[in-house]
């Protein structure tokens, strides 16, 4: 089980190392025309923060004693697979229908089918997390998300706060 650690730790810092990579490609500071980060800030930060947890797994399983057992059983499988096709099915649904359709959706199906969590988690945070986004992607930094066909709709709020 170290060993598929290991692998999976080692796979998660080369990704990461070539999204830092490509990255690079925009600028990453600070962009004094748009008065925010350059296109390839986040992507850069974010990808420098998942190749220094990957690190930290990696370290840990050095540390650790060996652990005996299968790395997979099939209701893990299943799970995984269900979230993959889950994520795949809710990009795909971005340029469709946008992004503040599509993750509420995915966030429902993950939080109260998949997760079984009450509605007093699972509607707070369907329907707060599109708004924090909004406000942070478009408003704050000024980076717009995918709408999709309802992207009409948000026209009365780009002139509200542009």
């Amino acid at each position: 089980m170290l060993a598929a650690d290991r692998l999976i730790a080692a796979a998660l810092m080369a990704l990461s190392a070539y999204f830092m990579w490509h990255a690079t490609v925009l600028p990453i500071g600070w962009n004094g025309e748009t008065g925010g980060p350059g296109g390839g800030g986040f992507p850069f930060w974010l990808s420098a923060i998942m190749f220094a947890a990957a690190c930290g797994i990696l370290l840990k399983t050095f540390r650790s004693q060996a652990r005996s057992g299968t790395f997979f059983d099939l209701s893990m499988v299943r799970s995984v697979l269900a979230v993959v096709i889950a994520l795949v099915v809710t990009i795909a649904l971005m340029p469709i229908v946008g992004t503040y359709i599509a993750l509420p959706l995915f966030l429902f199906w993950y939080l109260r089918i998949f997760g079984r969590h009450s509605w007093a988690v699972t509607v707070p945070i369907t329907i707060l997390t599109p708004v924090f986004l909004f406000f942070f992607f478009e408003v704050t930094v000024k980076i717009l998300l995918p709408k999709g066909f309802t992207e009409p709709l948000f026209f009365p709020l780009y002139a509200f706060f542009f």
